[in-house]
């Protein structure tokens, strides 16, 4: 989707995530990247080496702070990316609207090599908004419909050849449904599993136990109904428990039916904390090694903490940001409006 510019906490859960929170009461924001770019898909190597994907046709490398930076073009135009993924050898960017084009991109370990085209799709309302992959071999990425279902391309030799998956093989969308490319974040993984986060028209989840073989869709309480609102992105523990936040993106501060937790794989979710905390955010993560107790939720608004599963929740930082990614259980990567930053989390 072209995107501009329970309350029910289980005892036992409670007590077994609560000894595991990283309690963080500040976040120190430094300064990675600055440019005149929209950037809202980053893939992190390590605390000190990141991927990004860009408009304006730039895609890049940061080691240490300092940029390496291609500027693709198809025939004649920039492209723009807000999909990225990266497996040992390579990185992967798509871009948005017609053509949607993948791109390999060679990785020695230290520095981009070679560029390549290897998926190429022609249709008017084309437009991917992320990608992911779970091993070295298979991966994931996904769009807006066409002919009623969403549009799903898979790898399983490395990202060499992609294959559009048939609408016969996809649970049909509703009328208005799709997606959002605001952070590279509306796909999950976890072990053979994928979870896909829709808004607009409909805010549900898409739900595949076998890495996209058969897949099931299920209903979500998030704010639905209109182009903008929906779940911005999902996140998932493990194969029980995950989070969806989003909202709508006209109302900013509205903070009801803008986030919410399953811990049944996603077939059922409950509103977390509604008409409190956080409005919209496009961004949410489970801060590693929290056994699913801590995550943070990022937006042009701030970032949002919460340590109780999404109970309460704690503004660290008025600075806007689009997509977060953590390297560790205090360090993540977040990108926005013209910059990437490295957060500290204390």
């Amino acid at each position: 989707m072209r995107f501009s510019p329970f309350l029910f906490i289980f005892i036992g859960l409670a007590s077994c995530t609560s000894n595991h929170s990283k309690n963080f009461t500040s976040v120190a924001i430094e300064p990675v990247f600055v440019d005149s770019l929209s950037i809202r898909a980053i893939e992190p190597l390590d605390e000190n080496r990141i991927w990004f994907a860009a408009d304006k046709g730039i895609v890049g490398l940061i080691d240490n702070k300092q940029p390496k930076l291609a500027t693709i073009k198809y025939e004649d135009s920039l492209l723009h990316f807000r999909s990225i993924a990266a497996t040992d050898s390579a990185a992967f960017v798509l871009s948005i609207a017609n053509p949607a084009v993948l791109y390999r991109i060679g990785f020695n370990g230290t520095e981009a090599t070679n560029i390549q085209e290897v998926y190429t799709e022609n249709a008017e309302t084309v437009f991917y908004d992320s990608m992911k992959f779970w091993n070295n071999k298979e991966g994931i990425a996904m769009g807006d419909p066409i002919d009623g279902c969403l549009s799903i391309l898979i790898t399983q030799d490395g990202g060499n050849t992609w294959q559009k998956l048939p609408c016969d093989n996809l649970p049909k969308v509703e009328t208005g449904e799709a997606a959002f490319a605001a952070s590279n974040s509306n796909i999950a993984l976890y072990k053979n599993n994928v979870w896909i986060a829709t808004g607009g028209k409909q805010a549900r989840i898409f739900r595949s136990k076998n890495k996209g073989k058969d897949w099931e869709v299920f209903d979500t309480p998030i704010v639905q109904g209109k182009a903008m609102t929906g779940i911005y992105s999902v996140d998932f523990f493990d194969a029980k428990t995950g989070v969806i936040f989003g909202g709508d993106w006209d109302k900013k501060d509205f903070n009801e039916g803008n986030k919410a937790i399953t811990t049944d794989g996603g077939k059922t979710w409950s509103l977390l904390s509604n008409g409190e905390g956080p409005g919209y955010r496009s961004s949410v993560k489970f801060v590693p090694d929290t056994n699913g107790n801590d995550f943070v939720a990022v937006g042009s608004p701030g970032l949002s903490y919460s340590n109780d599963q999404g109970e309460t929740w704690q503004e660290l930082s008025k600075e806007g940001f689009y997509a977060i990614e953590f390297v560790n259980d205090s360090i993540a990567f977040a990108s926005g409006k013209n910059k990437i930053s490295k957060l500290i989390f204390k």
